[in-house]
């Protein structure tokens, strides 16, 4: 029974799930050292963001497959580490994004109309309504850094309180902002233009500081930055000097670049409201987080897809089903390809034919990947981690397309080893993976089992010569192909037989007049 870990508060809900389908340990408040002794036997660490899950956790682990975080954000996690060791990261990232989105519109009228302030006011028993004067929010402009799925929620409600919306996101096409009623900019111009600023972003080296001086220089005196995301976003030093010198109105942040926030001065200043990281804690999110990695760590576990794989490229499902019959052909390809070469690949030219051109084809790849590397490591190889092993290996890959062909929708691979190479074209016929060409070859063959690849030169008997050479040891051969190219030419012979042939027969095989190479494959 797999072990499954969970080091952070999860709903009982996603708790009940995972104990129908594992041992379940809860153990929270670890220590570094407490967490890679319990990790060392775990198949599953379920996490939210409490738990750091470094490089130094991940490599402590034996059994690891899946790192599940109950929540969007990852950046707890080392991707590279766990991506490195096959480890797949699943995340919920629609959990939480209405949550955060009604939390980032409290935090905003809480700081235009100085509620907070307000009620401490009015708790000291004072009745002060001059101090705490306002702003309306209609009318005015919000830019939204970040137009992912909790920027889109936000802009909705912006819309509907009459506010203008502008945003920056380098990943969304201009078309699809216009068809939200939103116009895009760079970041610069959009603190310039905003009179709130809120940002939706994950952290990474890329965004760390990403609001910093020059920003908060561009920005209007009455301009109130929200940062419901993550700390590291905005440079905190320089906040606090425009928040102290009043060059704009204010901040409400739900994160802070060290949390706790001990001793942050930020805090001190009476235009700074801040909530303890507490955009996702709903009761809502929290059963819609767990209850979501959790039942994507079983489908994991199972053998299964998920959908919210965060080192894996992210397909719909319909896609992946129509794909998944290719990730089965290219996988098999590899296989071939690997062991017809003696396990030595230099080079991989992958062609996608037909519509199968059209269509996002990583995970195609991946899968042939997995075939050439499976059977020359000894260390799990997957579809996470195939294209990371196969650069630290130093093969190259190169993909191209061809609508037109005689195939229709079908691969093609080329693969190159010390001094020999292989190519093969297959194809799904009634459901199944057929390969219809090898080296040129024409062949119709289901590669499954045991099949012998014998290259050869076409001469009269050679089909007989050789199944009276494996009868003779008592090999069945059940099936049996022939693909030559032009008579007398060099041909090859693929055997479908009923189980391996041993070295002393391949040898005597090989010995055979006309007989160039002979091979054994399993797959």
């Amino acid at each position: 029974m797999s072990k499954i870990l969970i080091t952070d508060a999860l709903h009982e809900n996603a708790v009940d799930i995972l104990k129908a389908a594992g041992d379940v340990e809860v153990a929270t408040g670890l220590s570094v050292e407490e967490l890679k002794e319990k990790i060392k036997d775990a198949d599953v660490l379920v996490i939210r963001s409490g738990t750091k899950a470094t490089k130094e956790i991940i490599d402590a682990s034996e059994n690891l497959k899946v790192i599940a975080r109950a929540g969007v954000g990852v950046d707890n996690v080392d991707i590279n580490a766990a991506t490195e060791k096959g480890i797949i990261v699943l995340n919920a990232p629609d959990a939480s994004s209405i949550s955060v989105a009604e939390l980032l519109f409290g935090m905003m009228l809480s700081a235009v109309r100085n509620i907070p302030q307000a009620t401490a006011s009015l708790k000291r028993g004072e009745w002060d309504r001059k101090s705490f004067k306002g702003l309306e929010v209609y009318g005015k402009t919000l830019g939204i850094v970040g137009l992912g799925r909790i920027g889109q929620q936000v802009a909705k409600r912006a819309q509907a309180f009459g506010m203008q919306v502008v945003a920056y996101d380098p990943y969304i096409p201009e078309d699809v902002a216009n068809s939200l009623g939103i116009d895009l900019m760079s970041v610069n111009d959009l603190c310039e233009a905003s009179d709130f600023i809120t940002l939706h972003v994950p952290l990474t080296p890329k965004t760390k500081h990403m609001i910093g001086k020059e920003q908060l220089e561009l920005m209007k005196p009455n301009t109130i930055i929200m940062n419901c995301a993550r700390g590291g976003l905005i440079d905190e030093e320089a906040l606090y000097v425009a928040l102290k010198d009043n060059k704009i109105r204010g901040a409400a942040l739900d994160v802070f670049e060290q949390e706790p926030p001990k001793g942050n001065p930020l805090l001190e200043l009476d235009n700074v409201i801040g909530t303890p990281h507490q955009g996702a804690s709903t009761e809502e999110a929290q059963i819609s987080a767990g209850t979501i990695v959790a039942r994507q760590a079983i489908k994991i576990l199972k053998g299964e897809s998920a959908e919210n794989v965060v080192n894996l490229p992210m397909l719909p499902s319909e896609k992946m089903n129509k794909i998944k019959p290719y990730m089965i052909l290219a996988e098999k390809m590899g296989l071939m390809a690997i062991q017809l070469l003696d396990h030595t690949i230099d080079n991989i030219e992958i062609t996608y034919l037909g519509d199968l051109a059209t269509e996002k084809t990583e995970m195609i790849k991946r899968s042939f990947l997995r075939g050439i590397l499976s059977p020359i490591l000894l260390a799990g190889v997957n579809l996470v981690n195939a294209p990371v092993v196969a650069k630290n290996r130093n093969i190259k890959i190169s993909e191209g397309t061809m609508k037109e062909n005689q195939y229709g929708n079908a691969l093609k691979i080329v693969a190159k080893g010390n001094n020999d190479e292989i190519s093969i074209i297959g194809n799904i016929v009634d459901g199944e993976v057929v390969f219809r060409k090898i080296n040129g070859y024409d062949i119709d063959v289901k590669p499954e089992g045991d099949l012998c690849v014998i290259r050869h030169i076409d001469r009269p008997g050679m089909v007989g010569k050789v199944g009276v050479l494996l009868g003779e040891y008592g090999i069945n051969i059940a099936k049996m192909q022939v693909g030559r190219k032009e008579p007398g030419g060099h041909s090859i012979m693929i055997l479908d037989v009923d189980h391996t042939i041993s070295e002393d027969v391949m040898s005597k095989l090989k010995s055979m007049d006309n007989v160039r190479t002979a091979k054994m494959v399993t797959l």
